[in-house]
């Protein structure tokens, strides 16, 4: 039976016994091993079904253990990590040879962040190891923003969840990695692009690969509710579309004027992109759990994290 509990003894013991489990992090709950437990990392991919060719997150302590895990680091990148360490940014840099190929799926590189959660920090201080961590729910599903996303999601799957509360900026992290010294973005996330390129200046975009992804969250389908979706500019119009269906609605600011009887989620009344961001995979869950026949999603102004939510969301409702 999987346990959700407070103790970090309890996750302690389940990592040093080579054990899979969820940890909270400020993005989205991860399923966490230690990296350099062969097993324990295969047992990551088996659990979620993700492919091999998606590489890890690897979560450290703080930033004087970069060097741990990476090496040839970029002066860049290393004013990135001052910037914005601890927290929702994770770079893709060359790899220690410590780090298995499992890890990075083959490549010479490994991403890598300081998480920005006091549970898991205090986890991690009590660690002699690392913790690779993808996002704790089923490879392209919803991602999970609390505890009980993950019970839902791996009830009697894995042994533990640590409970860490709701997750405060609910995407996942932007990735940069570097390419002849300059940034490139491989996934959007819960840094706007713009807060980035204060740092870097210019920012070279690959946001897509479904053949050998540099990073995670390049796959063009992810993040999708069971639920048939469609992501539109004018929910007014869309809805005319459909006759009896019963329709779930997820809205940036305001609900729409309609007799409908619709299930209608605002993700902020105030157009707060952190707000909206925060929201995103929650509402999305519950709109899942409501058997409806169609959601339809409003697309945000694409600026600041609106971009970013809007990259979710366009992955969301892709049909391949």
């Amino acid at each position: 039976m999987t346990e959700i509990t407070n103790e970090i003894q309890k996750a302690i013991n389940a990592l040093d016994d080579g054990k899979v489990i969820a940890i909270p992090t400020e993005t989205v709950y991860g399923l966490a091993a230690n990296i350099y437990n062969e097993n324990a990392i295969n047992l990551i991919y088996k659990i979620k079904g993700r492919p091999n060719n998606n590489p890890l997150i690897v979560h450290i302590k703080s930033i004087e253990h970069l060097k741990e895990v990476a090496t040839d680091i970029p002066p860049i990148a290393e004013k990135l990590a001052q910037h914005f360490w601890p927290g929702p940014l994770t770079l893709v840099l060359k790899k220690q040879k410590s780090i298995s190929n499992t890890i990075s799926s083959g490549k010479d590189t490994v991403a890598v962040r300081v998480p920005n959660h006091s549970v898991v920090l205090n986890l991690l201080y009590n660690l002699e190891y690392p913790l690779a961590a993808p996002s704790a729910n089923p490879f392209g599903s919803i991602s999970p923003t609390n505890s009980n996303h993950v019970f839902q999601y791996f009830e009697n799957k894995i042994d533990l969840i640590l409970e860490g509360g709701n997750c405060v900026y609910g995407i996942e992290s932007t990735i940069i990695g570097f390419e002849n010294n300059e940034a490139v973005l491989y996934r959007h996330g819960s840094i706007a692009i713009e807060e980035i390129k204060k740092i870097t200046g210019t920012l070279k975009i690959i946001t897509k690969d479904n053949n050998a992804p540099n990073a995670p969250g390049m796959f063009s389908k992810h993040y999708a509710p069971k639920t048939k979706s469609f992501l539109v500019e004018d929910i007014s119009h869309a809805i005319q579309s459909f006759g009896t269906e019963k329709i779930g609605v997820l809205l940036f600011q305001k609900k729409v004027a309609t007799s409908r009887p619709l299930k209608q989620y605002v993700l902020s009344d105030t157009g707060d992109f952190k707000e909206a961001s925060k929201n995103l995979y929650a509402y999305l869950h519950e709109l899942d759990s409501l058997e409806l026949d169609v959601l339809l999603i409003e697309k945000l102004p694409n600026i600041n994290l609106g971009k970013s939510i809007n990259d979710r969301l366009i992955r969301a409702v892709a049909e391949i």
